[in-house]
Parts: C-alpha cells; structure tokens; sequence
C-alpha cells in the first residue's frame, strides 16, 4: 500500500477515534448554587398600593410568584425591631415568610438589631433599648434573636446588617471590639441554641477592611460569609470582585456569597424621587444602562458565584422598589431604575438569570 495512503487512512482512524471518545466523555457538572436570591423586604407595601404587577409574557402575576417561576430559592427579609410603619416588623415578616416556606422557597432574615435601616453609617439601637446596660443588650440580641428562629425559622439568618464598624452604636461599635463580639455571640448563641439547621450568616458591606474584620471575629462560630458588593460604591473592577471573594473565602475557610447588588435597566425615573443611580459614571462601562445590561451585569455575578471555589449564590436587593407609591411621589422609590420591573409594571429579561 502507498504510505501517503496508509498514513490517511491512519489519520482519519486516529480523528474518528478522538471524535466518539469525545462524545463518550461525561461533561463537568455546572456548579448549582445553594443561594440564588432576591430581597423581597418592600413586597408587602408593593401589595398594599394595589398596583397590577406582569409576568414577562404580559399576564398579571403577583411578584412573589414571578420570581419563583423564574427559579429563584431564596427570599431575602428586613427585620427591624419596632418600626414606626408596619413594614419589617415581625408579624408581617413572620407572615410573609410561612408563604414563602408554603410556595418551597427558602427564608433568609436579616436582623438589623434597630428600628429602622441598619449600615455601616448607622448602627442605631431600638428605642426600647436605649437605656439598657451593656448586660442587658446581651440579653436583648439573645432573646430577641431567639424569638425570631423559634418563630420564623428561618434557613439563613444574619447577625446585624452590613456589620462592618459593629451594630447596636456605641456599646456594639468596632472600636469596643470585645463588646461587639459579645453582642455577635448572643446572636450566635440563641442560634444555635433554638436550631441547628438555621445558618448563621456574617454580613459586610464591600471588600475595604474585610480581611481585617473577618480576622478580628475569626474565632465566632458562624456558617457564611455575606458581602454586598455594588459598582457605586465598592468598585467597577470585576475581576477583583472575583479575587477578594476568592481570598477571603479561602482565608477563613467559610462559604461566600454576594449578599446585595443591583444594577439599573435605565437611568431614567418613574417617580419625583431622586434615584441612587442616574449616571453613566456610576456604572460600568461593559454593560449599559439597559434591560439587556442589567441582565449581562446580572449573569456576569451569577458566573462570578460559579467560578469562586467557595461561592455559593447570590442575593439581588431592591428588585421589588418599584414607584409603586405613583409617578407623583417625592417620597417614593430611588431604585425604581434597578428594579425587576420595568415603567409598566413587566418584568424585565433579567429575571432568566434564576434559570
């Protein structure tokens, strides 16, 4: 036989060979993601307005039901202590929780130990506990923290809300670092005292100091690790999103995932209320301020959750803060332009980043 003949034949044997080992071949599993979340905290005021909300096909759904057709898992809710609206107390967030648990989604509370919002601006203790001794702020997170898995039981729960210059000011403030980690193990404590199950989340706004603050609280006994991450204020870098996630996760050996982002469909607005959001500058320059790049922005965290070892979801925050108090409002929604749904009330592409 000819060798320029023989060495074809070979060849082609060689490459169909390749071929069928390749389409025998098991391909790598995607990573599923425990968390993928939304926080719902605005929702029962959202219904209350009476507003007809629309599934992306145009047929009036409520949003809860959106979300968990679109195959979210977990809902995100506020609790303040005693609030002076109805909004995030604890019978409405109790409620709102068991349909969430009876549609088969997941419950995660984040505590924020005050009556109103929780950061690391403002960490204000409730009124009812203004004059209480250090002692008794010990006993107040426990009791109060207890009342909450008892009665609510949640499956994630966080201690205090973007946590990092501490909670409960100025008993809990960072700078009384022995404090704070007291008031945190009461928390912890009455965690794990009431069940087992529920997993205690850690929570910290951006990547600035959480080495140093993951590494103060090093030795509490806590599940996950929560960190908000938004273009505004916590850097257009993604790359880095992914490193830090990545270092920090590994450096203290926890879970992590991406406790609140957002990102706007426009930067226009449907309300009197200035949004928090209206620049080009304020965003990143790959995606636009568009149904399509509020998508991509979206997709692009959900990949980020995927590629760190040790991510496990994602939570979007203020899907919900339509201007569902009207066109009119001045004290309405800043966010209306990072909601889930659009100027008529439909939801928006990115809800099939859940899928």
């Amino acid at each position: 036989m000819n060798l320029r003949i023989f060495s074809s034949i070979f060849l082609l044997i060689f490459l169909l060979s390749c071929s069928r080992s390749t389409e025998n071949q098991i391909p790598t599993p995607t990573k599923i993601l425990e968390i993928k979340g939304v926080d719902f905290s605005f929702l029962p005021e959202v219904r209350q307005s009476g507003q007809i909300f629309y599934n992306q096909y145009g047929i009036a759904e409520d949003m809860l039901t959106t979300f968990k057709n679109s195959g979210g898992n977990v809902i995100r809710l506020r609790i303040w202590v005693n609030p002076t609206t109805a909004n995030s107390d604890f019978a409405t967030v109790k409620s709102l929780s068991q349909e969430i648990k009876n549609k088969g989604m997941k419950v995660m509370i984040s505590v924020h130990y005050s009556d109103y919002w929780a950061d690391p601006s403002q960490q204000t203790k409730p009124l009812s506990w203004q004059n209480h001794t250090f002692s008794e702020l010990k006993t107040d997170v426990y009791n109060y923290t207890k009342k909450i898995v008892s009665e609510i039981n949640p499956e994630y729960i966080q201690i205090g809300n973007e946590i990092n210059n501490g909670f409960l000011w100025p008993e809990g403030n960072l700078t009384n670092l022995s404090q704070f980690k007291q008031l945190l193990q009461s928390g912890i404590s009455a965690v794990r005292d009431t069940n087992s199950t529920t997993k205690i989340i850690l929570h910290f706004a951006g990547f600035d100091g959480a080495t140093n603050f993951f590494s103060q609280i090093s030795n509490l006994n806590y599940d996950i690790i929560g960190i908000s991450y938004y273009p505004i204020w916590h850097g257009k870098n993604l790359t880095l999103v992914q490193q830090n996630l990545t270092t920090i996760s590994n450096q203290f050996n926890k879970p992590i995932f991406i406790a609140e982002t957002s990102y706007p469909f426009t930067l226009d607005w449907n309300d009197q209320t200035n949004n928090v959001v209206g620049l080009n500058s304020q965003i990143l320059s790959e995606f636009p301020a568009t149904l399509v790049g509020q998508m991509d922005y979206f997709n692009k965290i959900k990949s980020i959750s995927i590629e760190v070892p040790k991510g496990i979801g994602f939570c979007y925050w203020g899907s919900e803060w339509t201007a569902y108090k009207g066109t009119s409002s001045t004290n309405g929604s800043s966010w209306e332009n990072q909601a889930f749904w659009d100027f008529s009330n439909k939801s928006n592409p990115v809800l099939d980043v859940y899928k």
